[in-house]
Order: C-alpha cells, then sequence, then structure tokens
C-alpha cells in the first residue's frame, strides 16, 4: 500500500508520518497531496486560539471526550513554538489528552512549522487535510498564542474559538492581535475565578458596540479542569455549523480559504523562483545596490523575466 492509501486507512504510523512530511517540506509532499485531496471536504474543523495560560489544552481534551460521547471520531492538531535547536515543537504532544491515547478514533499530534514553504499559513491547512483525508469527522486546531501566525491557523478552520480568562488584561492582547474579529466562539475559561463575570460582560460590550453582524458569537463561560460549561460550549459549535451550512457560508467560506492558499502557494513559487534569479545575475543586485537601477525597477525585470521563462 502507499503512503496515501495507509492514512486513508487511519493508520496512526502512516498519519504521523504524512504530516513529518508536512513540516519539513519533503519533497514527496506534492504528490501525497495530490492522492489524498479528492478524499478530503468531510471533516468539521474548530480552531482554538488565545493568550498562553488560558486553558486551549483543557478545553481541547474536553471537546475530543464531547466528540466521541457523540460518537464522532476527532484529531487534535496542536501548533507549537519551534524548537531553535531541534526544529521540533516544543511542547510535544499533550499529556492532559493521553486518557484518549489508546482510542483508535482519536489522533493528536503536536507540529512545528519547521520547513513548511509559508511557515504554518500553508502548513496547517495541509496537515488538516491530512487528518481529513483519514476519516477524521473533527480536527481541532491549537495555536500555542495570540500573534499573526495564530489569526492565520484559525481563520484556517470552519469555527473559530476565542479563549480568554478572568483578567481583562488576557481579552486587551487578544483585541490588539486582531483575533476579536475572527472569533465564531468566545469563551471565558476558569469561569469560577473572581472577574469571570466581569470578562464576559465585556465581551457581550464589545460585540454590542461592535458592526451588525449575521451570526452574533456566544460567549460561553466554562471551567475546563472540572468539565464545566463544555456542554454548552459543544452546543455553541454545533450552532455555529448549522448555521454556516442553512445558509451557505461553509462552502463559500471553504472556497475562499483554498482560493487564499491557492494564492499564498503561487507567491511562494514566484518568490522562490525571483530569489535564484537574483543569485545567478549578480549584476541586478550591484546595480540596485550601486543606485543605477531602483527597487521598482528591479522587481520589474524579475516579473519580465519570471514570466517569459517556461
Amino acid at each position: 500500500m502507499t503512503l496515501a492509501e495507509d492514512v486513508r486507512a487511519r493508520d496512526p504510523r502512516a498519519i504521523a508520518r504524512a504530516i513529518s512530511m508536512v513540516e519539513d517540506g519533503d519533497q514527496g509532499l506534492r504528490e501525497l497531496s495530490a492522492e489524498l485531496y479528492e478524499h478530503t471536504g468531510r471533516a468539521y474543523t474548530v480552531g482554538l486560539t488565545g493568550s498562553p495560560g488560558v486553558g486551549k489544552s483543557t478545553i481541547a481534551n474536553q471537546l475530543v471526550g464531547a466528540a466521541r460521547a457523540h460518537e464522532r471520531s476527532v484529531a487534535v492538531l496542536a501548533i507549537d513554538p519551534t524548537s531553535p535547536l531541534t526544529g521540533g515543537a516544543l511542547l510535544g504532544d499533550r499529556l492532559r489528552m493521553q486518557a484518549h491515547a489508546t482510542d483508535p478514533n482519536v489522533f493528536i499530534r503536536s507540529m512545528a512549522s519547521r520547513g513548511h514553504l509559508g511557515g504554518m499559513a500553508l502548513a496547517a491547512p495541509e496537515a488538516i487535510r491530512v487528518l481529513d483525508a483519514a476519516g477524521h469527522d473533527m480536527v481541532i486546531v491549537e495555536t500555542v498564542g495570540v500573534g499573526q501566525a495564530e489569526v492565520d491557523v484559525a481563520a484556517a478552520t470552519d469555527s473559530t474559538l476565542v479563549v480568554v480568562s478572568p483578567g481583562w488584561g488576557d481579552a486587551v492582547q487578544v483585541s490588539k492581535a486582531g483575533i476579536l474579529e475572527i472569533a465564531d466562539v468566545f469563551v471565558v475559561n476558569k469561569a469560577d475565578r473572581e472577574g469571570a463575570e466581569v470578562a464576559e460582560r465585556d465581551l457581550q460590550q464589545m460585540l454590542r458596540m461592535g458592526p451588525e453582524m449575521p451570526w452574533t458569537p456566544p460567549v460561553v463561560s466554562t471551567t475546563a479542569v472540572e468539565g464545566a460549561g463544555i456542554a454548552e460550549l459543544w452546543e455553541a459549535i454545533e450552532s455555529h455549523r448549522s448555521y454556516l451550512e442553512s445558509s451557505g457560508e461553509l462552502d463559500r467560506r471553504r472556497a475562499s480559504r483554498l482560493l487564499r492558499e491557492v494564492e499564498s502557494l503561487a507567491v511562494e513559487g514566484l518568490r522562490g523562483r525571483a530569489k535564484r534569479l537574483l543569485e545567478k545575475d549578480p549584476s541586478l543586485t550591484a546595480d540596485l545596490a550601486g543606485r543605477r537601477t531602483d527597487p521598482y525597477r528591479t522587481a520589474a525585470i524579475l516579473e519580465e523575466r519570471i514570466s517569459n521563462r517556461p
């Protein structure tokens, strides 16, 4: 059997190998992607993002349990910072989720951004497709922080959950990162702590002050370590899914994401060709450094050479 066939058979070692190919930008990735692509588009994807320490991993763990209680197979893709020494994911597979490790209908994997063309913005969608092709009903994508990379990754999912905890500083950080704009559901975790009601009230106020939208993100309070509020969170995710499907927004979102991904892949390819052309013609760099040509003219020369190249 080929690797693609093993992935579709939900062989955990094959899935892990395929995601490693995504991480490494392996040369065989294009062929693997081509074989798997027609078998994708079935899994529902949920993104989890928010400041470090708000309890995203605990919520992901509880959502795995909820998915299994509804007899759905589920995969968790945890996007971690890349180790400067090994290039691997710093946090490794989530220890909190090991209770599900023996369940053949659960797959958990941490992923770093090493090697992949375009970084996490392109690596994450490809890894999600691997898990989709493996037949998982749901794919949960957890990011480590609230930077632009996390916004990009979270935006690659069907439903995006933005998690905050009591203490409005977390929400301010999230707001500055631009993540509030991509939230489909807000989660106030650690709701048993002082300040939870204030955080929930402030989020509700921010939603009221914002523009009117076809879907108003609900604010759900949870205490994930105890499982409190998880049923309500699951219901909010299902409600958002129903809205997306009934309105046709799910198909529109997915089509838009694919077009953005193709555009990014093309841009990365052209960037690589431009870099090689510059390396082959040092005179272009010399003329630019010597102020004999300006950046726009140099870029135009590269564009012309790329367009004329077979």
